[in-house]
């Protein structure tokens, strides 16, 4: 029996206090609403299941390349759902972290906004994006966990597994951290802190983006791994080979709900084999042996089993039936090649399509493929890479399309703000940005209400203005491709979003 994407109702509003806060969020209402609301040290370092990753061939240090074609499965390693959802909740993959005390005067130890029940100790005191523990120096540390990235509020509550799109990557970490520090009192604290500070100013550059939703997983892993010897995972302060580029390129993050579907874990056909290995990545910020990585894998096999068990969010308005059915066939002409079946019926066949067929925006792809091979390396003979077999490939993976109205905005860069835009290209627009901080959802185009604008983010004098502008002209940001919905008439269009409805 599957369970479904947890949720908790929202019981009052969130508030901004200090500088580890987020952003004021207002309280639910009655249409379909997303708020954007998690503390940026939190986020930057509980980049998991996002991180996209060369993949390996069991240990090898050879390099092998994917074909595009069906990915094939491969049997993942048991684990307890039950144990793994304490796990989630309670542990994190991060082993440092800010002191609780210095955390605490630093922002005024804020509410959360959404209650977790199942939280338990400290961390049911703690916004859902942070996890408390306590260090083998005794000091109680608080840092961030997977939920910081892959839980997102909907409808006023929130849910596990929804990739927040609204995630604001564009300040310097590092400011929050050294203004925290006033707050340090013992020297044990002063220790935890500057290995936190230190971590997080190595791999600064490489966690901020300039666009509201761009997520910089895939830079920020690699930084992480160019800092550490893979067969011991001891931390260098210098890079041991060549760190990625700076400007990292933008990754919409995928729902969790469709780990128990997807062969590989990431858009390029990346993430074959043993799944764990690639989502406890993030623990590379502190993990500074094999023996501790062999601690957080014993448990992190049930967090992967957790996950397989979610299923995507109802969609919560009417459903026109009649028209449904009729997308319903439509999609099976047309779309199941890729996407697969549903129902009863339901078949997911994990192909990697190559970028000349689905023309969509190739340099994700053409990085990892033709530029990656040193972490290629590095992952195959790590520890992490010691049960995996993925392979990155010239090509992106057509996802499951389980609770697809949710999951705006679209593609692997989140550059299609709406569904009905994914159908046709000449609707997408140029340059645009969500109409607020906190949009309404658009029952009609099955995304969040935004605004077109008629000229890039130039136009604003603010940053703070600029950063919600997405710019499609920007190498990496493209919004090409996909245009098979094209074919269709408007009346082909409206019946095929009426069926995505009720995936």
């Amino acid at each position: 029996m599957r369970m479904r994407a947890i949720a908790y109702r929202l019981p009052g509003t969130m508030k901004a206090v200090g500088r580890f806060a987020s952003a004021p969020a207002d309280p639910p209402e009655k249409h379909a609403s997303i708020a954007v609301s998690v503390s940026k040290p939190a986020v930057v370092l509980s980049l998991v299941a996002a991180s996209i990753l060369a993949g390996c061939d069991g240990g090898s240090t050879e390099v092998s390349k994917a074909e595009p074609g069906t990915i094939p499965a491969t049997e993942q390693r048991p684990g307890d759902p039950i144990a793994g959802y304490d796990a989630l909740l309670n542990r994190s993959v991060v082993t440092c972290g800010l002191p609780y005390s210095v955390y605490a005067a630093s922002t005024g130890a804020p509410a959360p906004a959404y209650p977790l029940p199942a939280r338990t100790g400290r961390n049911a005191e703690l916004p859902y994006a942070l996890t408390a523990f306590n260090a083998d120096s005794g000091v109680e540390l608080v840092t961030g966990n997977c939920l910081g990235c892959h839980a997102a509020p909907l409808n006023g509550e929130l849910v596990i597994g929804l990739g927040n799109e609204f995630l604001d990557f564009t300040g310097d970490p590092v400011m929050a951290v050294e203004a925290a520090g006033a707050y340090v009192e013992t020297d044990a604290e002063a220790a935890e802190w500057q290995r936190w500070a230190d971590r997080l100013s190595a791999i600064a550059p490489w966690s901020m983006t300039d666009t509201i939703g761009a997520n910089p997983a895939d830079a920020l892993t690699l930084a992480l791994m160019a800092h550490r010897d893979p067969k011991t995972l001891e931390w260098s302060e210098e890079p041991l080979i060549e760190l990625p580029p700076v400007e990292a390129l933008p990754v919409s993050v995928p729902p969790w709900w469709n780990v128990g579907k997807k062969h590989a874990m990431f858009y390029n056909g990346q993430g074959r084999g043993d799944h764990v290995g690639y989502m406890m990545l993030a623990s590379t910020t502190c993990t500074d042996s094999v023996a501790e990585a062999k601690a957080i894998d014993a448990w992190f096999t049930d967090v992967r089993a957790y996950l397989a068990t979610l299923e995507a969010p109802a969609y919560p308005y009417p459903i026109d039936a009649a028209l449904a059915a009729e997308g319903e066939e439509l999609f099976k002409s047309e779309c199941k090649k890729c996407h697969g079946t549903y129902g009863d019926s339901a078949r997911y066949p994990n192909k990697l399509v190559d970028l000349e067929e689905v023309g969509t925006d190739p340099i994700m792809a053409e990085r990892a493929y033709g530029d990656s091979d040193r972490f290629i390396r590095w992952f195959n003979s790590s520890y992490y890479g010691r049960r995996a077999e993925a392979q990155p490939g010239l090509g992106y993976v057509a996802p499951p399309l389980d609770g697809v109205w949710a999951t705006a905005p679209y593609l692997h860069n989140g550059s299609v703000p709406t569904l009905a835009a994914m159908l046709e290209t000449s609707a997408r627009p140029v340059y645009w940005r969500f109409a607020a901080a906190r949009p309404d959802y658009d029952r009609n185009a099955l995304g969040w209400d935004y605004e077109a604008l008629a000229e890039g983010r130039e136009q604003f004098a603010s940053l703070d203005e600029q950063k919600w502008v997405y710019d499609t002209t920007r190498p990496g940001f493209g919004n090409q491709g996909h245009d098979f919905g094209d074919i269709l008439s408007q009346e082909e269009r409206r019946a095929l979003l009426e069926y995505l409805k009720t995936l």
